[in-house]
């Protein structure tokens, strides 16, 4: 007997060292897994930034239907992510994994979709349609590309250090990401404008005023087409690079129940309180960035005044994130991330007041900038950081319920999608009651009053909000810790369950 348990201990042990192995990640892995977070940054930040710009001022659409076109686009997308989420959760397990599957088939569809929604097809009648059909198509493929790429968070690995580091790695990767989407659309766009300078005969003035051309217009299209084309070629090689580079691990110890219907994964989910708080918490949060995020453009031309420098203002935001990523995922390690959050994110506030309060500077508007990509970076790292963390509180709270991972990502991918188009459609709006002038190169100060109240005042507001609803999430640096040990007690069970059986 004694000399059976020795052996016993001796293969549990080594079922152990093999398991810590299959647990680390290599530098390859981490990379890997994190350029499959640039697809969705790259083509989210080239939309964010500039679609609302070109539906106005290129295909020229009346603002009510760009607002309807921004509103629709982003519910269908918030509608498709808990549908696409409960469908993961239901796949099974294939030679390639659970998750691989959904990203590798959605992949040159929504390459497709993307393109087509910066095309100005050649007629009037139906151009709203055109506009409206592609947007939603291509947020459904990003979906079936995003959330399962988003759950397999939890399966590449199932320790926690190791999923934060792949976790952190990906942030870079997709900040890296939110500054080419803005480098290629921008320098692309940016190099040609619709507004063409030429003297104002009629007054007999030196003065110059601005106006659009049918060919410098013809250029702008020709410019938003060719940055569409080197996204979505940039698209399909981080796509490859996921799927060539990264092994989904299958669940270990998982036990067979009863698949969740999606009523019973939206009220397992939902009523899990961490999680709520922390998903209102960051909804009021990012609802704030997505306002700042869908309007700056506009504001950059009419309020400030720099046209000819909106994209590069744009590009310094992005950067500045970049580099501070690692920053704050260091900050988290040793202070905690609900410390992270709070510093982070108000860090944006005293610049988003100051931006408004003074004269048009340029150099003001740079310094600002710099700024505001500290407060990006923080808002980037942070919510995917800590919903693993959620993830694994409920698996403390709820051993015998399996299968939901997805669920937990794609509601509260909902949130956000939902509550940016809410944003972008009554932002659009309010500068059609402002009296935006479609096609115009100059606009009402009404105009420039509405724009400065979309990227300040209301921003501000939403993250005070957001900042007093996650003081009451309850996981600690300490939770995290217990959570952590019950966890790894209970796969030392099961490991000597699966032994004796």
């Amino acid at each position: 007997e004694k000399h059976g348990s020795g052996e016993t201990l001796a293969n549990l042990s080594k079922k152990e060292k093999t398991q810590k192995k299959q647990n680390h990640l290599s530098l390859c892995s981490k990379l890997c897994y994190a350029f499959g977070g640039a697809p969705y940054q790259i083509t989210g930040t080239a939309l964010g930034f500039f679609l609302q710009i070109y539906l106005l001022d290129v295909a020229q659409l009346d603002p009510t239907y760009a607002s309807i076109i921004l509103f629709l686009g982003r519910v269908w997308d918030a509608i498709t992510d808990p549908t696409v989420g409960f469908l993961v959760s239901r796949s099974r397990w294939t030679k390639i994994g659970r998750m691989m599957p959904w990203i590798l088939i959605s992949t040159p569809f929504a390459v497709l979709t993307y393109i087509l929604i910066w095309y100005d097809p050649p007629f009037e009648k139906g151009k709203v349609i055109w506009y409206l059909i592609f947007y939603c198509l291509f947020q459904s493929m990003q979906t079936c590309f995003h959330v399962p790429y988003s759950a397999l968070t939890m399966f590449i690995s199932s320790d926690q250090k190791e999923r934060d580091s792949a976790t952190a790695y990906r942030m870079m990767i997709e900040v890296l990401g939110t500054v080419l989407g803005t480098a290629i659309q921008g320098q692309i766009v940016g190099g040609t404008s619709s507004c063409i300078m030429e003297p104002d005969v009629l007054n007999n003035t030196t003065l110059l005023k601005t106006s659009v051309t049918k060919a410098s217009l013809e250029d702008t299209k020709r410019a938003y087409l060719i940055a569409s084309g080197v996204i979505s070629f940039i698209y399909v090689l981080c796509a490859a690079i996921l799927f060539f580079g990264v092994k989904e691990q299958k669940e270990s110890g998982r036990k067979k129940t009863e698949l969740l219907t999606f009523t019973q994964g939206l009220r397992a989910v939902m009523s899990h309180g961490p999680y709520v708080r922390l998903v209102l918490g960051f909804l009021f949060t990012s609802l704030a960035f997505m306002l700042l995020e869908g309007n700056f453009a506009l504001f950059i031309t009419y309020a400030l005044g720099h046209r000819k420098d909106y994209q590069n203002i744009l590009l310094v935001i992005m950067i500045s994130g970049t580099v501070t990523i690692p920053c704050w995922q260091m900050f988290l390690v040793r202070f905690g991330k609900k410390k992270a959050v709070y510093y982070g994110i108000s860090w944006a506030v005293p610049f988003m007041i100051l931006i408004i309060s003074v004269k048009s500077n340029l150099i003001i508007s740079y310094v600002v900038s710099v700024a505001a990509g500290v407060s990006v970076a923080a808002a980037f790292l942070l919510p995917w950081s800590m919903l693993p963390d959620v993830v694994d509180d409920f698996k403390v709270k709820n051993p015998n319920v399996h299968g939901y991972e997805a669920l937990f990502y794609s509601f509260y991918v909902f949130f956000l999608k939902f509550a940016s188009g809410l944003s972008l459609g009554v932002s659009t709006l309010s500068l059609k009651f402002a009296g935006y002038k479609t096609g115009e190169c100059s606009q009402p100060e009404a105009v420039s009053l509405t724009l400065k109240v979309l990227v300040s005042p209301i921003p501000v507001v939403l993250i005070a909000v957001g900042l007093l609803i996650l003081r009451t999430y309850p996981i600690d640096m300490e939770r995290r810790k217990v959570n952590r040990e019950q966890l790894s007690e209970s796969g030392l069970i099961q490991g000597w369950g699966q032994l004796y059986s």
